[in-house]
């Protein structure tokens, strides 16, 4: 199952989000999937939960019927504003220590138990946790009893609870899927895997946890897809779905030209590594620039057009999703992310935004098709 997700597009309130699918998913929708049904990544703010009522969420299911949408995914990840004005950090809050998480993500739940068919499986991104800075400073090898882990727990096992609840009066499963990101508590293959083995969920509900693997992430972090993968099946851990995405790579004197794609908006991690191979971890761009790491590589959290293997100055990390998406089973639903395409430097953005996303789910199925991808 291939889809995009509509973070891509702005809007806060639900009136932008039917207005989005509208203008773009429809027309999208169109050309790549004209007869069949259309799968939507839907993102969802904190502020559109609030508005939609269920008799509206019920509405608007009768609307994707009539348009020939389905929607198997929510991406509750930003809860807030996310298009416009700075976001950087704030877009991990609330976290899984503010109940507010909790609550947010139990009303996603009962609108996406009401648009998928009984039966049926579904999924909700989620932060991955917190953002590092400001967590406990102990991290992740803090206590079981430490404060911020006390509280993820508690956030946590609420959230599962009502998942489980849903799951027993709609018959649909819907997975909170954990997505790690660079500068996170959740951050590498490693730490996710960790981040399962210490929760100790309770085993009735534990099913209803995983992962979001998000493409780009893991390629900042010079991981390998195969034995990312690889890790993350040994250890149990349930992939929900995976966001089909791409990074900014630089290497050699390509590293002098990453500052330009420094803006206000996102918060754009950079993990380097220098000549003896070390990684040195910084949380945005500019603090890269300003720490003048001898790097001989360096790889941004810059979600740029997956069928890009060169953008401007700058390669970046198709390759990864080049490795990872055969290794995917058929039914794995993908998410192609590229939400920072209005931020891109202007001279790179050659198509509209719908060219665009029609581009990426046609560079992805002919991958997944074995016709190549050029």
């Amino acid at each position: 199952m291939l889809t995009y997700c509509t973070n891509i597009h702005p809007g806060e309130g639900w009136s932008d989000v039917v207005a989005n699918l509208e203008s773009h998913a429809i027309p999208v929708k169109r050309a790549v999937l004209p007869d069949a049904m259309f799968p939507l990544g839907l993102r969802v703010s904190g502020e559109a939960a609030e508005e939609v009522t269920i008799d509206e969420a019920k509405r608007f299911r009768d609307w994707c019927e009539e348009q020939g949408f389905c929607v198997p995914t929510l991406n509750g990840f930003p809860h807030g504003r996310f298009h416009g004005s700075g976001v950087k950090e704030r877009v991990y809050l609330p976290d899984w220590r503010d109940p507010e998480r909790a609550w947010y993500t139990r009303k996603l739940a009962d609108l996406l138990a009401e648009w998928l068919p009984a039966g049926s499986v579904g999924s909700i991104s989620t932060v991955p946790v917190a953002f590092r800075r400001g967590f406990d400073p102990d991290g992740l090898d803090a206590p079981s009893d430490a404060d911020d882990w006390r509280l993820v727990h508690a956030h946590v096992c609420n959230a599962l609870a009502h998942l489980d609840a849903l799951r027993q009066s709609h018959g649909v499963e819907i997975v909170l899927a954990f997505e790690p990101e660079p500068r996170c508590v959740l951050e590498t293959t490693k730490e996710a895997i960790a981040f399962f083995e210490r929760m100790q969920l309770p085993a009735s509900r534990a099913d209803l946890a995983g992962l979001c693997f998000d493409c780009c992430h893991q390629a900042v972090e010079f991981e390998d897809a195969s034995r990312s993968l690889a890790s993350l099946r040994d250890a149990g851990v349930r992939i929900a779905k995976v966001q089909v995405s791409s990074a900014l790579r630089a290497v050699g004197d390509e590293v002098a030209a990453l500052p330009r794609f420094d803006e206000p908006v996102y918060l754009h991690q950079v993990v380097a590594r220098d000549a003896d191979g070390a990684l040195h971890r910084f949380d945005d761009l500019g603090d890269f620039a300003r720490a003048e790491v001898a790097a001989e590589e360096a790889r941004v959290h810059f979600h740029v057009p997956i069928f890009a293997a060169h953008l401007g100055p700058c390669g970046t990390t198709r390759g990864f999703l080049e490795d990872a998406l055969p290794l995917l089973a058929p039914d794995m639903l993908l998410e192609v992310e590229t939400y920072s395409f209005d931020v891109l430097p202007a001279e790179l953005r050659r198509t509209s935004v719908d060219e665009s996303i029609v581009r990426e789910l046609e560079w992805v199925r002919d991958l997944r098709s074995g016709a190549g991808a050029a």
